[in-house]
């Protein structure tokens, strides 16, 4: 009853927000031809339930993007510090975190994802071109929650009641390697045949309707997917990464190709900085920027005045701030309401690549020349000059946190340079290439995160105050707490699927090294 309820509010909800953003008029215009768009049906009816896929496969709207993201992948990927004084004791940073805060991505995005999802499969028989849309969102919203959690019902989600078991970790993800696996053969087959096609262009606010670039899309995600198990199960990682980069579209090559998301009300970082006054920049990434002497500090954060000293200032991770006014002199996130909301770039994909190479894997390159690219796409994303200069040093490294006010400051812990050397052991081009990838993912934290739990890299400082586990960051996230009141033999299972305890220490299953 609880998920009926629900769907008849999220069916009213998203039917009023798709007339108040398009024309009336044009929308029920016979724009589409059925046998164009292999579709059935109404397809206002349909398409309106993809704006609230997208709003929620990486939340957008500023109350889910604070706690699915802002309050955790930001502060856990080192990209961002909270400044409210009052959470010092209960943030994720130190491990604390509310019930209502950890369970509040499980529950947000189960309930989102699917009472559109199964809305979608229901018109679509779970057939055609729309269902295959429909899976790659679902796909890039539920390995987003796995890596929070582990566990995760997804297999068994196929109505619209979810409370139901837990897939393992392992399963999740070779089934939504499935899936995506499925939906990427539809779409091609259908752009082959369709190369201009832009039949559900007003439901699209990534790619206007383009499948082609979400075939691209879905082959990025498969390779990002394919990189994050390989201490877990070499073989499917290689398998899947290269399926990913030799298939006939391929994945993002450019920055054209980038997913971001123009949101309706803009980017819910704005919020996060400006009308909370919530965030600020953390040490980490400006230790590393400085030390590089990178010149995208300024595209990335804005500078501010500390004890009359203008720069670039983070935070410390974790650190207990004075008050919230001394926090909020740091540097704020250098993004603006109308930037369009980063799912994923092409440099990312560029350094995924390299990563393969120097396991040998076919990567259609060799690992210098991809994380040469990766970082020149970057810096081209964030229009910042100086790229020439930048890969060719091979001097500087991670500098000193010298907090302007003198508290926390704390020494550099890593040596690795920027410029690549092929002389270098395996580990150390690891070590390069996640650091060069950790700064061009910025701000997505929650990629950042797990990047760092995947490799150990870039190095992290110690949390700033004492906390009662020894973690640089968790390794996971306690499930939802109303879960083991509504669903209690599941969740209990799902326990037994961890491996450890229910706690942010416990390791996932891909977290091998």
């Amino acid at each position: 009853m609880k998920i009926d309820i629900f769907k008849i509010a999220f069916l009213i909800a998203v039917f009023s927000s798709s007339l108040t953003s398009c024309d009336f008029e044009e929308m029920n215009e016979p724009k589409f031809q059925a046998s164009e768009e292999d579709m059935t049906g109404d397809n206002f009816k349909l398409g309106a339930f993809f704006p609230q896929l997208q709003d929620i496969a990486f939340p957008a709207q500023e109350n889910n993007y604070q706690m699915n993201e802002n309050l955790l992948g930001d502060v856990y990927g080192r990209y961002m510090m909270t400044t409210k004084s009052a959470w010092n004791s209960k943030t994720f940073s130190v491990y604390k975190a509310a019930p209502n805060w950890y369970s509040a991505p499980f529950k947000s995005t189960m309930t989102g994802v699917y009472t559109a999802w199964n809305e979608i499969k229901k018109q679509t028989n779970g057939e055609g071109i729309n269902f295959a849309w429909a899976q790659i969102l679902r796909v890039a919203a539920m390995q987003r929650i796995t890596d929070m959690y582990g566990p995760i019902p997804y297999s068994n989600v196929e109505s619209g009641d979810l409370m139901v078991s837990y897939d393992s970790q392992e399963d999740a993800y070779k089934n939504m390697f499935v899936d995506l696996t499925k939906a990427i053969d539809v779409l091609t087959t259908y752009v082959s045949a369709n190369p201009n096609s832009r039949a559900m262009k007003q439901y699209d606010g990534i790619y206007e309707g383009d499948f082609r670039e979400w075939v691209k899309f879905a082959n990025s995600l498969k390779l990002r997917m394919a990189m994050r198990i390989r201490y877990a199960n070499a073989d499917l990682a290689k398998e899947m990464a290269e399926e990913a980069v030799g298939h006939i579209i391929g994945a993002m090559t450019d920055n054209s190709d980038n997913a971001k998301y123009s949101y309706s009300k803009g980017n819910p970082i704005t919020v996060m900085w400006d009308a909370y006054h919530d965030t600020r920049a953390c040490a980490d990434i400006t230790s590393y920027m400085h030390g590089f002497k990178d010149p995208r500090i300024s595209k990335y954060f804005q500078e501010s005045t500390i004890n009359d000293e203008k720069g670039y200032f983070g935070l410390r991770s974790g650190i207990a701030t004075v008050n919230e006014d001394w926090a909020r002199q740091y540097s704020s996130p250098n993004i603006l309401k109308s930037d369009p909301l980063m799912w994923m770039n092409v440099a990312e994909i560029s350094l995924l690549r390299a990563e393969g190479a120097i396991l040998g894997w076919n990567m259609l390159g060799d690992a210098k020349d991809l994380y040469e690219t990766g970082i020149k796409q970057s810096f081209d994303q964030w229009g910042a000059s100086g790229y020439s200069t930048y890969i060719a040093d091979d001097a500087n490294t991670q500098a000193d946190y010298n907090d302007p006010n003198n508290i926390k400051s704390t020494s550099a812990l890593s040596s690795i340079t920027i410029k690549w050397d092929d002389a270098a052991d395996l580990e150390a081009k690891l070590e390069r290439i996640i650091t060069q990838k950790w700064i061009a993912l910025y701000p997505i934290g929650q990629e950042a995160w797990s990047e760092y739990r995947r490799t150990k890299y870039p190095k992290f400082f110690k949390v700033a105050q004492p906390t009662s586990v020894d973690l640089v960051v968790a390794n996971r996230i306690p499930f939802a707490y109303d879960e083991y009141q509504n669903n209690t033999e599941n969740i209990n299972k799902a326990v037994g699927l961890l491996g450890g305890d229910d706690n942010y220490e416990t390791k996932l299953w891909w977290d091998k090294k």
